[in-house]
């Protein structure tokens, strides 16, 4: 069936470089909708119709659901006064929802079409971002446009990651996104920076020169958060974009470790009794029966993630032996004179944390066969709950009021 798209008033102040009608065209974009149409009375009879207000920004998911759905007024909050700010209808009722939208007539005038809230839809957990967070739909004015920007980014960040990422990136990745944003950068121009610092940290670290190193390898890590980000935010994800980055962070990690213990230039890593081809062997081993494990449980048990299990396994996510945790090992060691050390530490925690996923996987098909399926705890999170866990308020959005 045909979906053409009309918007409702339009918006000139941007957010991330875009006014919210061009994210909205980006977002239909990439579900396939490109047919919009500015006069309504030329609409033709039959097919459907998603109506949307050009003065509100919405959350990509809800624009998805809405696109899903048939039949639908989408009712939010202005202020005190509830408005619909879209509407998924019959190409012969559109006429009349577009008089709902601008607010002149009510939305009882469509007595055929469901009215649904924000709180209604059921699309708060994002697996993709291993996160929970309520949708939203905001107006839009000059005055609130840092503020939106603002909220743009946060849904952008991933709820459930290592601790250098959630804690120690958001605030300069927000200011370097918005440089991108100023330059005309795009996100492959990004990763595309950052596989090149790859490149130079392996060279110094197999040189031994390891401040240069950490240097190239922090700036890296911190590029692969700002990518992510700026792709979301400025809806210019693309499928070649998402494997090229998710390449790169797959295979260069154990490369470097490698690499690190080339630069020693030493047979035996003497502080845990292991030779350095052991020590080696073990960290490569680790870190693929790791990736494994996280690949069984997404494939075979839960679309969310063996991180979005438990709280228990969202906590842990902070510090698994990935990247930017192994990190902090070797630039502890560098730092006190011992880069024998900070290897070390690498390999004792990768094989630690690599059995603790083992068991955890154990657990999991366990669940499965007790009770049929295993759930996310992040679809039992309720919004409206006055005394939130920790977990809920560490990997959500969650504010005190």
């Amino acid at each position: 069936m045909t979906i053409l798209a009309h918007f409702i008033k339009d918006s000139p102040v941007q957010h991330w470089g875009l006014t919210s009608r061009q994210r909205i065209l980006r977002v239909l974009n990439s579900a396939g909708i490109r047919d919009i149409v500015d006069d309504i009375a030329s609409l033709p009879e039959s097919g459907t119709v998603i109506l949307l207000r050009g003065d509100y920004l919405f959350d990509d998911r809800v624009i998805k659901y809405m696109v899903d759905s048939r039949d639908l007024l989408l009712q939010v909050l202005d202020g005190p006064t509830p408005a619909i700010a879209a509407a998924m209808v019959p190409a012969n009722l559109a006429g009349r929802a577009a008089q709902i939208l601008v607010g002149t007539a009510g939305a009882e005038s469509l007595p055929q079409v469901n009215i649904e809230t924000l709180e209604t839809l059921s699309i708060s957990f994002q697996e993709r971002l291993l996160k929970f967070e309520p949708p939203f739909v905001l107006p839009i004015t000059a005055e609130n446009q840092r503020d939106l920007e603002r909220r743009l980014f946060d849904w952008s960040y991933k709820g459930v990651t290592d601790l250098v990422t959630k804690w120690a990136w958001p605030r300069p990745a927000r200011w370097t996104v918005g440089q991108c944003v100023r330059l005309g950068l795009r996100p492959n121009h990004v990763t595309i920076i950052g596989l090149l610092l790859v490149i130079v940290a392996c060279f110094f670290f197999a040189r031994g020169w390891y401040g240069w190193g950490l240097l190239a390898g922090w700036l890296m890590t911190f590029l692969d958060t700002v990518d992510g980000k700026l792709a979301r935010v400025t809806v210019t994800s693309s499928r070649f974009g998402h494997y090229f980055d998710h390449l790169i962070d797959l295979v260069h990690p154990p490369i470097w470790y490698i690499l690190w213990g080339v630069g020693l230039g030493v047979s035996r890593l003497d502080v845990i009794g292991l030779s350095l081809a052991a020590a080696c062997w073990l960290i490569v081993a680790g870190y693929l029966v790791g990736r494994l494990v996280e690949g069984v449980f997404l494939g075979w048990l839960g679309k969310f993630g063996l991180f979005c299990w438990r709280p228990v396994d969202s906590y842990f996510r902070l510090i698994t032996a990935r990247r930017n945790p192994c990190m902090i090992f070797l630039t502890a060691g560098a730092l006190l004179g011992r880069p024998d050390g900070g290897l070390a530490a690498v390999a004792v925690w990768t094989a630690l944390t690599t059995v603790f996923l083992c068991i955890r996987l154990a657990m999991a098909i366990y669940r499965q066969r007790v009770d049929g399926s295993v759930r996310s705890w992040f679809l039992d999170i309720d919004p409206a709950d006055p005394t939130p866990s920790l977990a809920v308020r560490l990997f959500t959005l969650y504010k005190e009021k």
